[in-house]
């Protein structure tokens, strides 16, 4: 189980399961949790679960965690204080479709971000992978008809996701100039830390102006979800993976994410799937196969001594 649950692959369709399930909530308890409540709720209850695994090694490693602090500032304001707060705003005001749509540009958003900063390039092979995948998508959010995608149009809500796309790319391709030798519990506290100070003056500015947190068993169960699962073993899962094989491929499995919305809505909806579920996670899970499979020439290759593959 110990060595499963070290594959990069696992752990990037966890984190892609577990957000599936926030956008839902997010979504259908917006009446009763604002969206900076909510996402500042969510990381508090997240920090509260870090804080004893990543103090025992604050002593240590904080030279190292100091000396990288530009970095830990950048991760926490996007990927904690920018990206959840931004979607959760967007589903005030536009579907979950929509919602969807935008969020699976993230991979598309990220590898222009790793070429622009890293130089990094796709080969011919995995840009194929990519542009499969993304038509999955579109078909499952399509729901099959080309007349159903012209017709989505932009609205303010969507405006939001395009910003929490960009901050998410961003936090990704960030995750590249993280301080080594820091513990991955403690650099998540860090970061944390940094949104949660981000996020509190809007969330102040959320209360005065008259959005509290309505509180009963669904606001409370949703805040407990999106913090534990959602933000807690989410990000641990998609950070090891990310670095593991790195941003351009790591984002590609967020084109999973409307494919759990598909079966959770089977699931716990009662929806039937429809032949273009099927289609389009079809082509989700063959675009993802071909950005992972690696060219035979490179299977055999010999690598130098001290190197390895991820």
């Amino acid at each position: 189980m110990k060595r499963l649950l070290a594959n990069p692959y696992l752990l990037l369709t966890l984190a892609s399961l577990f957000w599936s399930g926030n956008l839902v909530m997010g979504r259908g308890l917006r009446a009763d949790l604002p969206p900076v409540g909510l996402a500042f709720w969510r990381w508090t209850t997240a920090f509260l679960l870090v804080l004893p695994l990543a103090l025992p090694h604050l002593r240590s490693q904080w030279p190292a965690l100091r000396a990288g602090w530009p970095a830990v500032l950048l991760l926490g304001v996007l990927g904690v204080g920018g990206y959840n707060t931004f979607s959760y705003i967007a589903l005030q005001y536009t579907t979950a479709t929509s919602a969807i749509l935008l969020n699976s540009f993230i991979p598309v958003a990220t590898i222009a971000l790793a070429f622009l900063f890293f130089g990094k390039r796709l080969s011919r092979q995995e840009a194929l992978g990519v542009a499969v995948s993304l038509s999955g998508v579109m078909i499952l959010v399509a729901q099959g008809s080309l007349d159903t995608l012209l017709a989505l149009s932009l609205n303010i809500g969507d405006l939001w996701m395009l910003a929490a796309v960009l901050s998410w790319g961003l936090y990704t391709v960030g995750l590249q100039w993280r301080p080594q030798g820091v513990h991955p519990m403690l650099l998540l506290g860090a970061c944390i830390a940094v949104g949660l100070l981000a996020q509190a003056p809007v969330y102040a500015w959320e209360i005065a102006a008259g959005r509290s947190i309505v509180v009963n068993a669904q606001s409370i169960g949703g805040i407990l979800y999106a913090g534990v699962v959602a933000a807690f073993l989410g990000f641990l899962c998609y950070n090891a993976g990310v670095a593991a094989i790195g941003p351009a491929r790591g984002s590609l499995f967020i084109h999973l994410m409307p494919v759990f919305g598909t079966i959770l809505s089977a699931l716990l909806l009662g929806e039937r799937p429809q032949l273009y579920h099927l289609a389009g996670i079809a082509l989700v899970f063959a675009g993802i196969a071909l950005t992972m499979r690696r060219p035979a020439a490179a299977r055999g290759a010999t690598l130098p001594a001290g190197e390895s593959r991820p």
